[in-house]
């Protein structure tokens, strides 16, 4: 059961812990999909790996509406949407030369990457993610 305190949901314990292991496993997921991407240039796998976090957080996001960690399910989300939107503007670059494309989807991984660490570490800590 969810309480009020303010403007701020606060959730029950073990409500509280159910989310923030979903979060855990969410950025887990995340971050197996920008290292193995990095590792092995093409592993296509990891997308289903993406997939799988991005719909879990799009059905457990609900349960967390007005807490803090309803912050983490939209920083995850925007930063897989925002990630798939410029991949998909910039994948034209791989057929101009290499390097542009390289170039562009390094930027774009870095960003991830970033994004996953920033979110990560706010979880642990129990700290809300900015809002955009």
């Amino acid at each position: 059961m969810a309480q009020v305190d303010g403007s701020v949901v606060v959730l029950n314990g073990e409500t509280e812990a159910s989310l923030r292991t979903v979060g855990h496993i969410s950025y887990a997921l995340h971050a197996i999909v920008a290292v193995g991407s990095q590792a092995v240039p093409g592993a296509q796998g990891s997308v289903l790996l993406l997939l799988v976090a991005f719909f879990l957080d799009l059905y457990k996001r609900g349960d967390a509406a007005g807490s803090w960690q309803e912050s983490h399910f939209r920083w995850r989300i925007r930063s897989v949407v925002f990630s798939g939107i410029a991949y998909a503007v910039t994948a034209p670059l791989w057929l101009l030369l290499i390097a542009p494309g390289w170039i562009a989807w390094g930027v774009i991984s870095i960003w991830f990457v970033y994004r996953v660490i920033r979110g990560w570490l706010a979880l642990n800590d129990r700290k809300p993610m900015p809002a955009p």
